[in-house]
């Protein structure tokens, strides 16, 4: 039998485990290696089960050109140049085993998105225990196809991505050595609007593909990762930022360390109350049942009396014949001598009328 989960680190992340949560530190530095490493703290504190980094330079994500196609145009980054953008943003190749060794110090899961064949190099060399494919980067086959080769388990974003170009980035990845896969579902807007989540899609991702699904979510808040969960999102991934002021190019989509703490408990907690399909009485119920409704006299009959409706009503607690029987008892004879208040039962009643 196909297990239903993959493992990172030691966590299996799949339906029956709890909701795998990541902590993406992206560009939420700002360009200070001592704030990356005390947002590695913060998400450690959060109780999240992965920080992940990003691993590129603006060399290896485009190139310095002043042409119309460099610029960006409209959205939380308009006016950038492109690789004046990823300057400002990136994680530089020489903080990663500092950042590395921060995150395995404190017990914390670290793995990070690469963006091109020399980032893959940089993370086997620090053997990161997992790889994710970014939403921008699913139509780059190639480097699926280098990353898939390592071995370790892959997460693919889908934003953007068509279901022809999801199916063949799934297929590189399989075909390529690549046996543990999480498939994202995610809006690539920043930030995204709720009403545009479209969660239904995360139950189709695992029937469509046969994939572990989940999320990489990108609105405000923490709605619709919560939602998701119920909708059987097995790994959700988040911005995460120190202090929204602090700014940056991803604060306005991030999380801060009270509000993740939150995502944490409250994802938990819904995977929790999903269960199982089922219509047993709950263990939790049994104290309950006496509150339920039951037959009771409400008159004293002396022993022989014929029952009427002025001497038993449907009344709580439960300690009694369900009321289902009410029509069943009137008419009979009582056995003994009744008081009012006491419980119907057949061994006080004839089964005679």
């Amino acid at each position: 039998m196909k297990k239903n989960y993959i493992e990172i680190d030691g966590k299996r992340i799949g339906p029956e485990y709890k909701p795998y949560i990541i902590a993406e530190l992206s560009a939420n530095h700002n360009g200070s290696i001592d704030k990356a490493l005390e947002t590695i703290e913060a998400a450690a504190k959060c109780g999240v089960d992965a920080i992940k980094l990003q691993t590129y330079s603006p060399d290896t994500m485009t190139i310095d050109c002043e042409l119309d196609d460099f610029q960006v145009k409209g959205g939380l980054w308009d006016g950038y140049k492109l690789y004046d953008l990823y300057k400002w943003a990136q994680t530089p190749f020489e903080w990663h085993q500092q950042l590395f060794a921060k995150a395995q110090e404190l017990g914390l899961t670290i793995f990070s998105t690469p963006f091109d064949e020399t980032a893959v190099d940089l993370l086997e060399a620090l053997d990161a225990p997992a790889y994710k494919i970014a939403s921008f980067e699913i139509i780059d086959l190639p480097l699926i196809r280098r990353v898939a080769q390592t071995g370790k388990p892959m997460i693919i974003s889908t934003g953007m991505a068509n279901l022809s170009e999801i199916e063949e980035a799934i297929n590189t990845a399989k075909d390529n050595g690549c046996t543990e896969l999480v498939v994202l579902h995610c809006i690539s807007a920043y930030p995204a609007p709720i009403a545009q989540s479209n969660l239904a899609t995360i139950n189709d991702i695992a029937k469509r593909f046969d994939v572990i699904p989940g999320l990489s979510d990108h609105t405000r808040g923490t709605v619709v990762s919560v939602a998701s969960i119920a909708l059987g999102a097995c790994l959700i991934e988040k911005h995460f930022i120190l202090d929204r002021n602090d700014k940056g190019p991803d604060s306005e989509f991030s999380l801060e360390p009270t509000e993740f703490t939150t995502l944490v408990n409250e994802t938990k907690a819904v995977h929790q109350a999903i269960g199982v399909a089922g219509y047993e009485r709950k263990p939790v119920e049994e104290a309950s049942m006496k509150f339920r409704r039951s037959l009771y006299f409400v008159k004293d009959l002396q022993q022989g009396e014929i029952i009427t409706k002025h001497h038993v009503r449907r009344i709580r607690p439960g300690y009694g014949l369900a009321p289902k029987y009410y029509d069943d008892v009137i008419g009979c004879k009582v056995l003994q001598s009744i008081k009012r208040g006491t419980a119907v039962n057949w061994e006080l009643i004839t089964n005679e009328k």
